[in-house]
Parts: C-alpha cells; sequence; structure tokens
C-alpha cells in the first residue's frame, strides 16, 4: 500500500492530459524551461523548474490568503528542450512551443530558467494581440541593448521585447539599472516605472494604475524583484526588494485583467525546499488560485 505519494515533476494540482485535443479551452498549460547559459553571476536557473515544482507540494488545495480553492484548468506538459549556450535557439524553441499550446487554446505559464527565456513566449503571443501590456516584475529593467556584445540576454531581454512593438511596458520593483537604460527609458512613451520604494510607500497607487489596463497582459516576474530575505537565490540579488504581500496584492489585481501568460524566472538553487524556491511556487500557486 502507497500513502501520501505525489509526482514532483508536476506541478501540486495540475490534471492529467493524454491527448492536447482533449484540453479544456482557454486553460493553462505550465512549461519548464531549465536554461542559464547568459547568467552573469550566480548560476542554477536551470534547476528553477524541479525545484519550484517540487515546493508546489507544500501547498493546500484551499488558498487562505484568498479565501479560494485552486479551480484553475491547469496541465503541466514538464520541460522544453532547450540548447545550452545558445541563448536565440533555445528562445526559438520555446516560441515554438507555445504556438503548440495556442493552437489549442493552452495559455503559457513558464518556469525559468534564466529571463531570457521569456522573450520566447511574448514573441509568439505578440503575434496574436497586437496591443500587448507586458508587466514586468523586476529588480533590473533588463533593457541593455547588448550586454557584452550579446543581444540576447537575461540582461538585454526587455529590450527585445520593446522592439516587438508592444502597447506598453510597466516595470514593477526597480531599483538598479545602467545611465544608458535610464535614457532609454526617458527617450520612450510607453514605458512605465515603479520603483521599489515606491511599491513600499505607495502600492494603492500601483494597484489602481494596473486597474486601469485594458489590453491583454503578459506577466513576467524575475525572483530577485523580491527581497533577498525572501529570495536569496537569484541570479543577481539586490537589497531592499518588495514583499510577498505586495506581490499578492498586485497578483490579486491582475487576476481580474486579461492575462494571456505569465512566467516566474531566476531561481537559482538545486536544494529541494529553498525559500526562493518556495515563494516562486507561491507566485504560481497564488495565480492559480485567483483566475
Amino acid at each position: 500500500m502507497l500513502f501520501n505519494t505525489y509526482e514532483p515533476w508536476k506541478f501540486a494540482f495540475s490534471k492529467d492530459l493524454s491527448d492536447l485535443n482533449l484540453a479544456e479551452k482557454d486553460s493553462w498549460g505550465i512549461i519548464g524551461i531549465p536554461f542559464d547559459s547568459t547568467t552573469s553571476y550566480h548560476p542554477g536557473a536551470r534547476f528553477g523548474p524541479i525545484v519550484v515544482r517540487e515546493a508546489s507540494y507544500g501547498f493546500e488545495c484551499f488558498n487562505t490568503t484568498f479565501n479560494k480553492k485552486v479551480n484553475a484548468n491547469f496541465y503541466d506538459f514538464g520541460d522544453s528542450n532547450v540548447i545550452p549556450g545558445n541563448c536565440k535557439k533555445t528562445i526559438d524553441i520555446v516560441e515554438s512551443n507555445i504556438n503548440e499550446l495556442r493552437e489549442y487554446y493552452i495559455k503559457p505559464i513558464l518556469i525559468g530558467g534564466e529571463h531570457s527565456v521569456s522573450l520566447g513566449a511574448i514573441n509568439c503571443l505578440k503575434k496574436y494581440y497586437d496591443d500587448l501590456t507586458i508587466v514586468h516584475l523586476d529588480a533590473h529593467r533588463d533593457l541593455a541593448d547588448d550586454l557584452i556584445g550579446e543581444k540576447y540576454s537575461h540582461g538585454t531581454i526587455m529590450r527585445r521585447v520593446h522592439e516587438l512593438g508592444i502597447d506598453s511596458l510597466i516595470q514593477i520593483g526597480i531599483r538598479s539599472s545602467s545611465s544608458l537604460e535610464e535614457k532609454f527609458v526617458c527617450s520612450c512613451d510607453n514605458i512605465k516605472t515603479f520603483k521599489s520604494n515606491q511599491v513600499k510607500r505607495h502600492i494603492d497607487n500601483i494597484l489602481y494604475y494596473l486597474s486601469q489596463i485594458e489590453t491583454p497582459i503578459y506577466l513576467t516576474i524575475d525572483m530577485d524583484v523580491f527581497d533577498f530575505s525572501i529570495a536569496p537565490n537569484v541570479g543577481n540579488p539586490i537589497p531592499s526588494g518588495i514583499s510577498i504581500e505586495d506581490m499578492e496584492h498586485i497578483l490579486e489585481c491582475l487576476s481580474l485583467k486579461n492575462i494571456v501568460g505569465m512566467d516566474v524566472v531566476e531561481t537559482s538553487t538545486n536544494q529541494l525546499g529553498d525559500i526562493t524556491a518556495v515563494s516562486a511556487s507561491k507566485i504560481i500557486y497564488d495565480f492559480l488560485s485567483l483566475i
């Protein structure tokens, strides 16, 4: 007899699916992207999909924070193939994967992996939504035109996204950037910034701003947006980040909008039970509880 069995290679509470043709319309599909080849400081994000999934088994099906059960229709499709050392080809593979899910009306949830992998999903979704808004939670702007000569990198992801012609880019939790990135932001009229100290002091104003979004939204969350007392094991930790409570408020607000995809990236640890992995898993768990 077996007791308390679970499948740590799948996110908790995910539904089984043997045939994509049987997927429920407008459901969600989790894909892990075990890639960290452009990491410039702390490696290990390739293990993120494993540890974030495993941590999900510490949560109850009833989410007491929001007084809701996890009733979302979602499936876990495992990990995408990646090409270590080749960021562009990996992004192309991710785009192809998301495009296949879209053919069955399945919306993506990516577990990274470094932040560059988000571009694959956004590349795909931009073809479906001309007026796509990106809500980007991060300590860094990731708006460098190149990073040590590389156009495709965790530090250039939002520059490549902006070049797609998105409706707007909303950056929340920012507390580290270069002078060139700041100059670029000043030259654009569709980038809105809420720095980390603004989140702490004026969360209500930020929630009001988010509540006014009328376009489809792609939500991308770099775990270094949190203070490193909450998420220490990330690619580039920066002090004075946002809190779990801030994230809960933001997710609750955005859950009322038209989110067409999301990711949680930069969990850089291979340790089961790591607090960064638990925090990342909670983001996905809360999101699935709210939608």
